[in-house]
């Protein structure tokens, strides 16, 4: 049994221990820091090296990022492709949303949106905007990285926090040419709802007319498009 002395005695040994454990999560908390700062430059070298001595592959920083999302971010492929390979989680988001699956979808990143997948990206989860990584993909054009993505089972018709869904963010944000008009064409081929109109009632084919993409709009028309609205399915 322990004596009074002994228990007054006791935080007094275990000092040592409580400073090592602080003194491994400095260490730890500095490799994360170094292989995210890698991974933003793009060093692969650096990166794999930082691995190989324990460095925490899903550590994060004072953003919320971590080191995928970093070199997402940067458009850095390889170490992207390195980092997933090596475990880095591509659903992770950080304070404002992102992910590196889901900015390299907004980025046109088509390889790490491929190892992304490959890796289970979450094909439900949602940027600030409420939007799946297809949306903006659609928004900015990004023609093989929508055709990577609709390759998955990710929803064509998800609607964001706008009221818009794929095929209306890429009418409506898009500028009616070549890309965009392919994206539609793709859309439609893979099951996008040509009817789904936005908040206000305004159709994407009713869109594409107001902004004069005429090649957008006979594809729509092709598709059974219509410039009134139907009804429109419960959230």
């Amino acid at each position: 049994m322990l004596t009074r002395r002994r228990w007054l005695a006791l935080p007094l040994l275990l000092l040592p221990l409580r400073a090592q454990a602080a003194l491994a999560a400095a260490v730890v908390a500095a490799q994360g820091d170094a292989l995210i700062a890698a991974a933003e430059r793009g060093n692969v070298a650096a990166i794999q090296k930082l691995l190989e001595t324990g460095s925490p592959v899903n550590a994060r920083d004072a953003r919320g990022r971590n080191a995928v999302l970093a070199a997402t971010q940067r458009g850095h492929t390889e170490a992207a492709r390195l980092l997933i390979a090596r475990g880095a989680d591509v659903n992770a988001q950080d304070d404002i949303r992102d992910s590196a699956f889901l900015l390299a979808g907004a980025r046109g990143h088509a390889e790490i949106v491929r190892a992304a997948l490959a890796a289970g990206a979450n094909l439900k989860s949602t940027n600030r905007y409420g939007g799946t990584a297809l949306i903006p993909a659609c928004h900015y054009g990004h023609v093989e990285t929508v055709r990577v993505l609709l390759g998955s089972a990710i929803d064509v018709n998800h609607i964001n926090n706008l009221g818009w869904t794929a095929l209306l963010e890429a009418v409506i944000l898009g500028d009616g040419g070549l890309r965009h008009t392919e994206i539609v064409k793709l859309l439609i081929a893979h099951g996008a709802n040509v009817n789904l109109a936005d908040r206000q009632g305004v159709t994407p084919l009713a869109h594409a007319e107001q902004r004069g993409q005429r090649a957008i709009a006979e594809m729509l028309r092709a598709a059974g498009a219509r410039e009134k609205p139907l009804a429109r399915p419960a959230p």
